[in-house]
């Protein structure tokens, strides 16, 4: 069984709810009242359906998120692309912050109606791209803001590597991650760190330590 409308299934399965560390932001979240909260993986394998990371606002997006927020200068009148976009939380914050154009990318097919959603919630225009950024050249913008990008070892390494890339060509590279373990712990400018409440389902604890970071 595969999901034929993505759209349909995300309003049917999530609700439009304010982000805890940037409540300027409305989105279309999963959480302990919602239907594809109580699904299991398997249940989720069998509708055809990725596991929902797109239906969560991760710590280390939030912390980037509300890094863009309060340092607007950071993305207006900027091309931005949001990088790993999942639900589009840190594109919606640039485009709040005043970028010229914002586009999101994400492999997850979900991504795209969930994008659009939350796009539309929240009063902005975001582009997007389902294309594995990670087989071409860095694409031609002002600023990568890569939120939560460091849960697998070989991922992490491929990303950072792509990221750097993009540095080198003079693109300005932020990242939001609350202490993952495959995050490195040096070559990197440090920028804020943030409290952001979580929850036990999705983390180790209810407030996460979530740190922005640059490529020098």
């Amino acid at each position: 069984m595969r999901i034929a409308d993505p759209a349909a299934f995300i309003r049917e399965n999530t609700r439009l709810q304010t982000v805890p560390h940037a409540p300027e932001i409305a989105l279309w979240l999963a959480d302990e009242i919602t239907p594809i909260w109580r699904l299991t993986e398997e249940e989720l394998g069998q509708m055809g359906l990725p596991p929902p990371f797109w239906a969560f606002a991760w710590a280390g997006g939030q912390a980037l998120a509300r890094y863009v927020l309060d340092h607007p200068h950071e993305a207006a009148g900027r091309r931005v692309l949001d990088f790993a976009a999942g639900s589009g939380l840190v594109g919606i914050a640039a485009m709040k912050a005043g970028a010229a154009r914002v586009l999101c990318a994400d492999i997850d097919p979900f991504c795209q109606a969930a994008v659009a959603a939350n796009a539309l919630a929240n009063g902005v225009t975001l582009d997007f791209t389902a294309a594995d950024l990670l087989q071409a050249a860095p694409p031609d913008v002002d600023i990568i803001c890569a939120g939560d990008i460091c849960y697998e070892r070989p991922m992490t390494e491929a990303v950072l590597a792509w990221l750097a890339r993009a540095r080198a060509n003079g693109t300005r590279v932020l990242i939001g991650d609350p202490g993952r373990t495959y995050f490195p712990r040096s070559g990197l400018d440090f920028l804020a760190e943030y409290r952001v409440p979580t929850t036990r389902e999705l983390e180790d604890q209810e407030i996460k330590r979530s740190s922005v970071w640059a490529m020098p």
